[in-house]
């Protein structure tokens, strides 16, 4: 081997040296992404919600190819304002009214900023020991603020082995349900002294079909047959929530059909009406098969910590895991969804790994639960930091107050909606979310063609709304009806904003129901 040429391994020094984390220039460039955030904030409100813009059109505005060339900062932040803003769907905005909320404050957006500063990869204790126990903290002050049962605390804040319950932070609803139904699949494996493929065939899975649709897919990914997912129809009659009875003859129909029913989902604040499955009913039916109940919270589990709306809950010290997600509806960004398992061993039991270049002696003596073992990936995201930051800066009171007020305009806009003889609540709202559509009255032909042509003036409705860049909302369709989804809850909304809203929405119907023949 030849001797070095020490003359090439030199690195260039001067003007030129590249320093990715020179902290005058971090100084620098947060400085005008703070500013520009806001900027940003304190604008949204006059942007059009919806952008005008048509697939394709930011590869015409911007570079496509890398640059080869440095630029300054300043140049990235001008191509920011002039092509991604004008192309964005502004959730932030008081003006939105679509999906769910996509909250988010001060103290989330400062808590995002430092977790991505010191950008920990938090797959083991020892690699990121603070992350780990602050995330273990956060868990447990809103488990509290929900009033869980103890099973779902972690113990000490460091999620030992010996400890029964615990949770984690994870980036969706999406993958709460996704590593809880291989736990349960497991467990039910098991439990049938089954294995593989062919055990695999005989396990059920039970939901509404008011269940989110991320539900299929996760079975999907689970390995579950699609064959044996039950979609328990709903109706008015339970206000779309779960029918236990009919849940109960599901299930004690696959057993005599030879087959093991492993996994129930509840809902607590269902996407399309915001029904609520009754835990504690679907607790003690799953019970009596040893199936899995897994507690979807992702929206209305937030208004739970206002002692009001707790009874929601009620039944949940007998479910086996629950999730919400704080990036909906309590002033942290996404992403967020905090997933609580009575028995984690469950869950690390399917989901360890335990490769050779992260074994250290502190995951070795049992004494904590790394986070690497309660989700899909290795990898993991300081995401405690911000929701402690959230919870730590306004405190309870402050968060309640927030919750409280918007389901306090929600009523407001509710009670517009009934007041007016053009329009119809379709479910009675019990969150922050409004289902209404226009009604067409009966003058002409069969009771079918009023329906289609109610249908038709409320998709024109929508359409005429969001066109105008005043708001937006969404839809759904309930008992075979196009409907309106109003959900109330974007961090900078105010009265004025829920009221500028109704006023367009009559004006449009207005329109609409004058050009009707």
């Amino acid at each position: 081997m030849g001797s070095l040429d020490t003359n090439a391994l030199q690195v260039q020094v001067g003007d030129d040296e590249f320093r990715p984390l020179d902290p005058d220039d971090v100084r620098a460039c947060l400085h005008k992404a703070v500013d520009f955030v806001a900027d940003y904030l304190q604008s949204v409100e006059s942007l059009p919600v919806l952008p005008d813009v048509q697939p394709g059109y930011l590869r015409k505005l911007l570079n496509p190819s890398p640059p080869a060339t440095s630029a300054p900062f300043d140049v990235a932040m001008k191509e920011l304002r002039a092509a991604v803003v004008p192309g964005t769907t502004h959730w932030a905005s008081p003006n939105f009214f679509a999906f769910f909320p996509a909250t988010n404050s001060a103290a989330a957006i400062a808590g995002e900023l430092v977790a991505s500063a010191m950008n920990t990869v938090g797959f083991t204790w020892q690699a990121a020991p603070a992350a780990t126990e602050l995330e273990a903290l956060a868990l447990d002050w809103l488990a509290q603020l929900l009033r869980l049962p103890p099973d779902f605390i972690n113990n000490n804040n460091t999620t030992p082995r010996g400890g029964s319950g615990g949770g984690v932070i994870l980036g969706t609803t999406s993958e709460a349900m996704l590593v809880t139904l291989v736990a349960a699949r497991d467990a039910a494996l098991r439990r049938s002294s089954s294995s593989g493929v062919a055990g695999m065939a005989r396990l059920t899975v039970y939901a509404s079909d008011q269940t989110h649709s991320t539900f299929l897919k996760a079975c999907r990914l689970a390995g579950f047959d699609p064959v044996n997912v039950r979609t328990v129809p709903t109706g008015a009659e339970t206000e779309y929530a779960l029918d236990t009875a009919r849940l109960r003859d599901a299930m004690r129909d696959d057993v005599d059909a030879g087959l093991v029913p492993t996994y129930v989902c509840a809902t607590l604040g269902t996407t399309s009406t915001n029904a609520v499955d009754p835990i504690g009913a679907i607790a003690d039916v799953a019970g009596s098969f040893d199936a899995w109940v897994h507690v979807d919270a992702a929206y209305a589990g937030s208004a739970c910590i206002c002692p009001e709306f707790r009874h929601h809950l009620n039944g949940v010290e007998r479910v086996d895991s629950i999730s919400m997600s704080p990036h909906k509806w309590l002033l942290t960004c996404l992403d967020c969804t905090c997933l609580w398992v009575r028995n984690k061993s469950q869950l690390t039991s399917s989901l360890e790994t335990n490769p050779e270049y992260l074994k250290n002696d502190v995951s070795q003596s049992g004494d904590v639960t790394d986070l690497k073992d309660m989700q899909v990936g290795i990898g993991h995201r300081f995401r405690g930091l911000k929701l402690w930051m959230v919870m730590r800066t306004y405190g309870a009171t402050k968060l309640q107050q927030h919750i409280r007020s918007d389901i306090a305009m929600a009523k407001m806009f509710e009670d517009w909606v009934r007041a007016d003889d053009r329009f119809e609540v379709i479910v009675p709202r019990k969150f922050a979310l409004i289902c209404f559509r226009i009604i067409i009255r009966p003058r002409h032909g069969a009771m079918k063609k009023v329906e289609e042509d109610a249908d038709v003036a409320n998709q024109e409705l929508m359409a005429r709304l969001n066109k105008t860049g005043k708001m937006y909302v969404a839809h759904t369709v309930v008992s075979g009806k196009f409907v309106l989804r109003f959900a109330v809850g974007s961090s900078m909304q105010e009265e004025r904003h829920v009221r500028s809203a109704w006023e367009l929405i009559q004006k449009t119907a207005g329109e609409i129901l004058r050009d009707e023949p």
